[in-house]
């Protein structure tokens, strides 16, 4: 007898191949059988007449770290169809971490994982998992090394030099470690510090590691905006270095004077491929991005950690140096103030309430409300909140989104940040793909689009036994309207789920059933080895 039978629904399987009708049988945890008419009894039967039937998607680019420890349910995930988040992002994360570390990644953090009130009683990566591996998750989990944890253990700091050969070995030795606890590839941040201080010399011995190791890296690059051209040729040439494939952050062209640049940058990534470098990307669908507020700082800010970048914000001099970078200096660093406009950047989240009334205000706002230039009004935001405040960022266009999501390279990722009034991605981006892009507007085939949110990032990340509706497969499964499916959160009211998902299902269990979360929690903490 089997443990659930889905009768009668549209199954697009997450190759590309067209959809067709038909049964999925499921039995401890795992999908037994797929068939046009399965005959034989079920504990439980879903009538799927009328909705799709589609592997479970898998955000590749997400930011839950932290916040998994304290709502393991990951609700505003699961309601969109999401099975696995990949964690560890950008080069700055919770683990590995040495105790004397952290208190400097906790306020380095704050903005973009929030800061939960849990004991980091962990310090190597593989100690994390087990963290989380205590949780009752209702999502699948797994997670990428973050390159600035490495450095700064390996440095003793954050600092803005390079590593000496010693320290070079020992950041090549706790990469291996990494991997070799379950890491499914690296990450780094070329903007975030300490990643940022990296030179491109110093990542290709990284990557060759990684490409002994039968693993890649990700990267969010250098420069999304006037740079962005040179940010990705510099990626591809680390990775035609070191042997290991790529894969870009969130690929995006930023700042409107930067828009003429996507079919250069499309043509780059042709390019690189046709060359032989195994390049891939994913792109959340909004033309806004989101981050710490920090990251409008100019990189030499940041040197030495965080208690260093709170005393600059505590200095006269070095604020006014501050903003005169952030005023004059476009080239040479992402100025992020610069591509969106004052008006442009929103905080999104702080950890006060006597600054909550500023949420969702913009800087050019915020600053005419104090009296204060906008980048003062920054400023002091973020020496009050002790550097834990948020942002979202309007910087691209909605073509851009359009075109960039039609490449071939292409997944598809939330890069949900969780605080405060979130970016709208949290809750929405998935069904925003399949809804807008896919239904109303055309841009991919509906095969396509769930091929991009299932097989194709399980392929990058080594998933072989999820992202495809397969006899012996993981049974990870989203069932949706498509006639209904759209996003509901705005940024003005981003906390909405959307519409349309029916039910979904994680190894074998339902974890969101009528549009609503069971609190099931049959997730897992997926390690490399065992992928």
């Amino acid at each position: 007898m089997y443990d659930l039978l889905i009768r009668g629904g549209r199954i697009v399987d997450g190759t590309g191949n067209p959809w067709f009708y038909g049964d999925v049988a499921l039995e401890g945890g795992k999908i037994a059988c797929i068939g046009p008419t399965i005959h034989g009894r079920a504990r439980r039967t879903i009538d799927a007449g009328g909705l799709v039937v589609a592997p479970g998607f898998i955000d590749t680019h997400s930011h839950s770290d932290l916040m998994l420890l304290v709502e393991p349910q990951s609700v505003p995930k699961i309601m969109q169809g999401i099975t696995t988040e990949v964690l560890g992002q950008d080069g700055i994360a919770p683990a590995p971490v040495e105790p004397e570390h952290v208190p400097h990644c906790r306020k380095l953090l704050a903005g973009l994982l929030g800061d939960p009130d849990v004991p980091w009683n962990w310090q190597s990566l593989g100690g994390f998992l087990d963290a989380l591996d205590e949780q009752p998750l209702s999502v699948n989990v797994c997670t990428y090394v973050p390159y600035g944890n490495i450095r700064l253990i390996a440095m003793n700091g954050s600092h803005d030099r390079l590593p000496t050969a010693d320290e070079m070995q020992t950041i090549c030795s706790l990469v291996r470690r990494s991997l070799q606890e379950g890491a499914f590839a690296l990450s780094t941040g070329l903007v975030y510090p300490p990643c940022c201080y990296a030179e491109s010399d110093e990542m290709v011995q990284v990557q060759q590691v990684l490409g002994q190791e039968g693993s890649f890296i990700v990267v969010h690059g250098r420069n999304e905006g006037s740079e962005v051209l040179a940010s990705v040729g510099e990626l591809v040439q680390i990775a035609s270095a070191g042997g290991a494939p790529l894969h870009i952050s969130h690929l995006k062209v930023a700042g409107k004077s930067n828009w003429h640049k996507r079919d250069a940058l499309l043509e780059a990534i042709d390019e690189a491929r046709e060359g032989g470098i195994d390049v891939t990307f994913d792109q959340y669908p909004y033309t806004a991005g989101s981050t710490m507020l920090s990251a409008i700082l100019p990189p030499w800010a940041h040197s030495g950690g965080s208690e260093h970048l709170l005393q600059r914000l505590g200095d006269n001099e070095a604020r006014a140096r501050m903003r005169e970078w952030i005023e004059t200096e476009t080239s040479g660093w992402e100025n992020m103030a610069d591509y969106a406009g004052w008006d442009g950047v929103i905080v999104s989240s702080v950890r006060s309430r006597r600054n909550e009334r500023w949420v969702g205000r913009s800087l050019e706002d915020i600053g005419a409300a104090r009296g204060v230039h906008p980048a003062d009004a920054a400023m002091d935001l973020m020496l009050e909140e002790d550097n834990a405040v948020g942002m979202i960022t309007h910087l691209m266009s909605e073509p851009d989104v359009a075109t960039i999501m039609r490449h071939p390279s292409q997944m598809v990722c939330t890069d949900g940040i969780l605080g405060g009034k979130p970016h709208p991605r949290v809750y929405g981006s998935y069904p925003r793909v399949l809804g807008r892009y896919v239904r109303e507007e055309g841009h991919l085939t509906l095969e396509d689009a769930v091929r991009r949110m299932t097989s194709f990032p399980a392929q990058r990340l080594g998933l072989t036994r999820r992202g495809m509706l397969r006899t012996g497969f993981w049974a990870d499964m989203v069932l949706f309207d498509f006639s209904r499916v759209r996003d509901r959160a705005t940024y003005e009211n981003p906390r909405q789920f959307p519409e349309g998902i029916a039910t979904v299902i994680v190894n074998g269990e339902i974890v969101v059933q009528d549009g609503k979360s069971t609190q099931a929690s049959p997730g897992k903490v997926l390690r490399a080895q065992d992928a």
